[in-house]
């Protein structure tokens, strides 16, 4: 399993798109997952900003997890978001004996990765729910690439903020695909 985390428009999705399809993987993309599954007011909080509490995010994770065969093939986008959520996903993975190999982190400035999100037009892309979802990631999410590297999982650096073709082959060459 591979991780990928970085701020909202880093291009996690994107990546994962492009790793998963060259490379067989299955990709859960920890949004899109959220977006189809929570319905009434948990959407309307969702998409004014708010995160979805560890235990409702996990036990989505768990179910989409448990109809992927390999696990080790997996590219995982958008979670963890929180250490307990990080905590749950190694635990997993030693019970279910599948590896973490790695942590992409993308890394892109707030300024950069604000323009990509006023391009895209999603309904949560508005400036103060970006504002909210930046302040979640360097409160909550940013803090997980130290914690990953105290659990000796890799966490590599790469500068999201260059062309989508540059950022994959950083990318591949990382993780020796």
């Amino acid at each position: 399993m591979i991780l990928l985390m970085g701020l909202p428009g880093a291009g996690k999705g994107t990546q994962g798109k492009i790793m998963a399809d060259k490379h067989g993987m299955h990709l859960v993309s920890m949004g899109d997952v959220i977006r189809l599954y929570i319905t009434g007011e948990r959407r309307k909080g969702m998409l004014s900003g708010e995160l979805l509490d560890d235990n409702e995010v996990i036990y989505l994770l768990d179910q989409v997890l448990s109809g992927i065969p390999n696990k080790d093939l997996c590219v995982l986008d958008g979670f963890p978001r929180t250490i307990p959520q990080a905590e749950w996903l190694v635990k997993k993975a030693k019970r279910e004996n599948f590896k973490i190999y790695g942590v992409i982190h993308l890394a892109a400035n707030e300024e950069t990765v604000r323009e990509r999100l006023h391009s895209r037009g999603r309904l949560d892309d508005r400036d103060d729910v970006i504002e909210e979802r930046f302040k979640e990631y360097n409160n909550l999410t940013k803090p997980l690439l130290s914690w990953f590297k105290d659990q000796n999982i890799e966490v590599i650096d790469v500068d999201a903020e260059r062309s989508v073709d540059e950022v994959n082959d950083d990318v591949t060459r990382a993780l020796h695909l």
